[in-house]
Parts: C-alpha cells; sequence; structure tokens
C-alpha cells in the first residue's frame, strides 16, 4: 500500500557522523542520571551508624587478660519476673538502687557482700548503667560485680508488667563491654591467646549471641587502641549509692 501523498517523510541526518550523534542522543534520552537519580530529584540523606561505647570506661584497659569468654545466655532458661522483684517505681530501673535488683537475683544476690567500687583494682560492685537495650527508649539496667579471681559477673534487667526480668547474665575475665546502638558488645582475650568479640541483640524475650569473632595473634602482635570511641554520657551511669549490709 502506497503512502497517501499529504502523509510527510522523516528526514534521516546523513552521514556516519550524525547517525552516531543521533544514537548517543537517543541513549542519554532513554537513561537516568549516573547516580540513578531523576533530574532534580533531591539525594537521600545518609544514616549514621552507631559507633561503640564503654560502658566502664576505667575498667577497660587497651589489653585485657586472658579470658575464657562468656555464657551463652540462649543455652539459659527463658528470662522470668524475679520471684522476689521488688516494686518498680514510676521512674523505672533509674529511679531503684542496683543493689535492691541485684540482691533479688538468686544468681547475683550472693555477690553483693562486696562493696560498691567507683574505680578498678579492687573486688566490689560497679557503678550501675542505664542503657536502652531493648529498643522502646526506656533504659535497662546493666550491673557487674568484680569477683576476688579477677573475673567478672555481668547481667541486665528490664521490666515487664511491672516486675524486673533478668534478660542476660554472663561472665569473663576483665572484659570490655561495649553498646553499640541497642546492641551490647563484650571483648576479651580467649585463653588460646586470641581475641573474641561476642555481640548479644535483644529479640523480643531475651538478648541473643547475633555475632561471635574469634581472631587469632602471633606473640609478636600488639594489641591496638581502637580510634573513635565514645565514653558514655555523664547521665548514663549511675552514682554509686549508701552500701547496705545484705540480708544474711
Amino acid at each position: 500500500m502506497s503512502c497517501p501523498p499529504s502523509t510527510a517523510r522523516r528526514s534521516v541526518p546523513a552521514g556516519p557522523a550524525a547517525a552516531a550523534t543521533a544514537l548517543c542522543a537517543a541513549l542519554l534520552a532513554g537513561c537516568g542520571s549516573p547516580d540513578g537519580l531523576g533530574a532534580g530529584e533531591p539525594a537521600p540523606s545518609a544514616t549514621a551508624q552507631p559507633r561503640p561505647r564503654t560502658l566502664w570506661p576505667a575498667w577497660s584497659p587497651e589489653s585485657s587478660s586472658p579470658s575464657d569468654a562468656v555464657t551463652d545466655p540462649e543455652l539459659q532458661p527463658a528470662p522470668q519476673p524475679l520471684p522476689q522483684s521488688p516494686a518498680v517505681p514510676a521512674g523505672g530501673l533509674a529511679a531503684m538502687d542496683q543493689l535492691d535488683v541485684l540482691r533479688a537475683d538468686p544468681r547475683m544476690a550472693r555477690l553483693t557482700r562486696r562493696e560498691p567500687v567507683d574505680r578498678p583494682g579492687e573486688p566490689g560492685v560497679r557503678p550501675a548503667v542505664l542503657h536502652d537495650l531493648t529498643g522502646d527508649g526506656t533504659p535497662e539496667l546493666i550491673s557487674a560485680v568484680d569477683l576476688e579471681s579477677g573475673r567478672t559477673v555481668m547481667a541486665a534487667y528490664t521490666v515487664r508488667d511491672a516486675r524486673i526480668v533478668p534478660i542476660l547474665h554472663t561472665s569473663g575475665v576483665r572484659p570490655v563491654v561495649e553498646s553499640v546502638g541497642v546492641d551490647l558488645v563484650v571483648r576479651g582475650s580467649a585463653t588460646d591467646g586470641g581475641e573474641q568479640a561476642i555481640r548479644y541483640r535483644w529479640d523480643g524475650n531475651r538478648m541473643i549471641t547475633v555475632s561471635e569473632v574469634r581472631s587469632f595473634r602471633t606473640d609478636d602482635d600488639v594489641p591496638e587502641s581502637v580510634p573513635g570511641r565514645e565514653q558514655p554520657a555523664p547521665q548514663d551511669v549511675a552514682s554509686p549509692r549508701a552500701t547496705r549490709e545484705p540480708t544474711p
């Protein structure tokens, strides 16, 4: 069928150079910008990643002592409210004496016979740390007790239905404890000479292990400090309260 006389033919650029130019223009017209954004579309803002913060800076030397690491919380019974849980005031765990909480925990009660301490070097109950581990905006209570053997026992507590619930119980030999966002990281030197870092995360019921990293080093390796670590804000660390004699 022939085209109607009134139909105009499109002109085609003549010559190889003109054809190449037309082809490039067509390709560019069908592609977005190299960064995947359209014309005038703003670039998305970058989200800053949380940085590690040492919970007890004074107890965090550059190199920790050998440790047989920690107890896996997933091997422990599901967390239940403390049977002798003291009443939780309106201010939550932040308004409580951590010794009252520890004495209500059968696994920690006997450790509270030691005096509160505010510096490393002696056995005792460290200052309480308040940090949100569950992501609900309310801080949990993180406690640590240094023993005469050099071992440290650590526990974390949250509140459920106005009752105190232990969500983590672990121990090691002078571990370095950090928070990374809502995660908790326990670092230490393993007995085989390497280094170990265990990361815990709230799963809605308890703190579970989400990663365990072991590294190995030779005798010539020297531990290096990690730049950029932040110390906790003053309000994150509760000052030790007056010592009270433990209940017989």
